[in-house]
């Protein structure tokens, strides 16, 4: 059983153990409030920071942090296990671009600051199927609110899943938030990419297309 005192070690690990606590706990266990404070205290420059949400194993994170050396970037999720993988991997290849972060999403905005984030991943988060559990979708208005506190006017948000309906959902609550479509494309496979950043491959989403299921993608701005 995953002990969340494994990814203690970890200096790339930060970790919110009591989701009331608007505080972070270091590898030494020291408190610390790092809003605002990310680019000073944490990555030690003025770079744009770029958080990926419901992370998973950091794929996406440390795949993006290796192809972009000049930005900062950040790996959000409440499962210590998962994190583990994505803060060892990242530790062995000497990513000092990357940290994690263990945290509830609906409490981002106890550890970012206004206008601190230039960009957001979502990529595979749980689709939470039926109307009943809609508001726990991380497209859900109340999480667009609070995605739009944190980052700079204009950010770009984009959004991958294998879940079509949820695919669906995203577009048409982004749109009715006021936001600003910038990209559209359903199975995304199926024709040459139009990113290089689309070519990166979850854990999660090798098992998708291994089960013959298509991927989706959107891009809208806050």
């Amino acid at each position: 059983m995953f002990k969340i005192s494994s990814i203690n070690a970890f200096t790339n690990v930060f970790q919110n153990e009591h989701f009331t606590n608007p505080l972070l706990k270091n590898f030494e266990g020291k408190e610390l409030d790092l809003r605002g404070k990310w680019n000073s205290e944490v990555f030690k420059n003025n770079n744009p920071i770029v958080v990926e949400l419901a992370c998973g194993k950091g794929d996406y994170s440390v795949a993006l942090a290796k192809k972009y050396p000049n930005k900062n970037f950040i790996g959000v999720d409440s499962k210590g296990a998962r994190l583990f993988t994505g803060s060892k991997t990242a530790t062995e290849a000497g990513l000092h671009n990357l940290v994690f972060v263990r945290m509830r999403i609906e409490n981002i905005t106890n550890f970012f600051a206004e206008h601190e984030i230039d960009e957001i991943w979502i990529t595979f988060p749980d689709p939470f199927p039926g109307l009943k559990y809609a508001k726990r979708r991380l497209s859900a208005p109340k999480f667009l609110e609070r995605y739009k506190t944190i980052a700079k006017p204009g950010a770009k948000v984009n959004f991958k899943t294998d879940d079509l309906p949820l695919f669906q959902y995203t577009q048409q609550s982004a749109l009715e938030f006021g936001c600003k479509s910038l990209y559209y494309k359903e199975d995304i496979y199926a024709t040459p990419l139009d990113f290089d950043e689309l070519d990166i491959k979850t854990y999660y989403e090798k098992q998708h297309l291994e089960k013959g299921r298509t991927i989706n993608y959107l891009a809208f701005q806050l």
